[in-house]
């Protein structure tokens, strides 16, 4: 009798999120390598200090996109969540560390809650309700702000200001803040019955239902912390500048499906890792870098980049999937 063996699905799908993770970390090490050999400033550990910072209030953003673009969904209301947090932390700072750290979580999570119980118990399309949220979350913004005339202050001597200026090592808090919270993304992704419940929900979402996964349950925890986390980023920031600044997030969003895509989750859903966002974000960064360091590009440069990279890996990523 001749048998013949094919590889599992679940094996292949793992050789596949292997190659795309690979792919964007060597990408990573090859941009890093050449911009040390080429930018002598760009190696110094100042340079490096920043890079890190700079990417960190990114990436607490994009570990909230990644469980939501896993699910098969679509959150663009995190770049106004962002700037609304930064305002609420500012604002709410008057009355304490723990007025300013909360006011933002609690209202961007309370969006983002919004967000998943209209996807998941009406069938809404997520770009549509997120696309409202977006603009919801930036009128809010204007209306606190009386349009952007007022911008709150937080005063230096602060306890929240040193969430976002504090250092150990020379490496500001946000980084560990980011970093924590990275591994914590990754640990519940993989090795708990929830983050097997977001694969589940964007691998086959009518077969997650037949097998009795809470698909609804998921996506509203899922857009319930990417909203926690964009107001979280917006807090960070704000304690940094030591201000609620009304103009900041805009386009941040799709800077985050950037990064998420170009560390290989899947825009379709069903495939993703919390480390490959990670590497997006440091790709992206890195980029972003090397421009301001050659000095004579004009700085629109990054996004004209920033578009011809997602393209080729988004190609990249059907022909692996294939």
């Amino acid at each position: 009798m001749i048998t013949t063996t094919t590889p599992s699905v679940p094996k292949a799908a793992a050789r596949t999120k292997v190659l795309q993770r690979q792919g964007a970390a060597v990408a990573l090490v090859l941009m890093v390598a050449v911009s040390w050999l080429v930018f002598p400033r760009f190696g110094s550990l100042d340079n490096l200090r920043d890079l890190a910072l700079q990417g960190s209030f990114l990436v607490v953003i994009a570990i909230g996109m990644t469980f939501v673009i896993i699910t098969g969904g679509i959150d663009l209301s995190v770049g106004s969540l962002y700037a609304l947090g930064g305002v609420l932390a500012a604002w709410g700072s008057q009355y304490g560390f723990l007025a300013a750290l909360a006011l933002p979580l609690v209202v961007c999570g309370l969006i983002g809650l919004i967000n998943g119980l209209l996807i998941a118990r009406t069938n809404m399309a997520p770009f549509i309700v997120t696309l409202a949220s977006l603009l919801f979350a930036r009128g809010l913004l204007l209306a606190i702000t009386d349009e952007g005339a007022n911008t709150y202050k937080i005063p230096a001597d602060s306890a929240f200001v040193e969430l976002g200026r504090g250092t150990v090592l020379g490496f500001g808090y946000p980084i560990f803040i980011a970093a924590v919270l990275a591994v914590l993304g990754g640990m519940i992704l993989n090795r708990t019955s929830f983050g097997q419940n977001v694969f589940a929900t964007g691998g086959a979402e009518q077969s997650a239902i037949l097998l009795g996964v809470p698909v609804a349950k998921t996506k509203i925890l899922v857009y319930t912390m990417s909203g926690t986390l964009a107001g979280l980023a917006g807090a960070l920031t704000a304690a940094y500048l030591q201000s609620g600044v009304t103009v900041i997030g805009v386009g941040l969003e799709l800077d985050a499906i950037s990064v998420v895509v170009i560390g290989g989750t899947l825009l379709t859903g069903g495939m993703g890792t919390i480390l490959g966002t990670v590497i997006g974000v440091g790709l992206i960064k890195v980029i972003q870098n090397v421009i301001n360091q050659i000095g004579t590009l004009d700085s629109n440069y990054q996004s004209v980049v920033s578009g011809v990279f997602l393209l080729i890996v988004v190609v990249l990523q059907r022909i692996l999937r294939r």
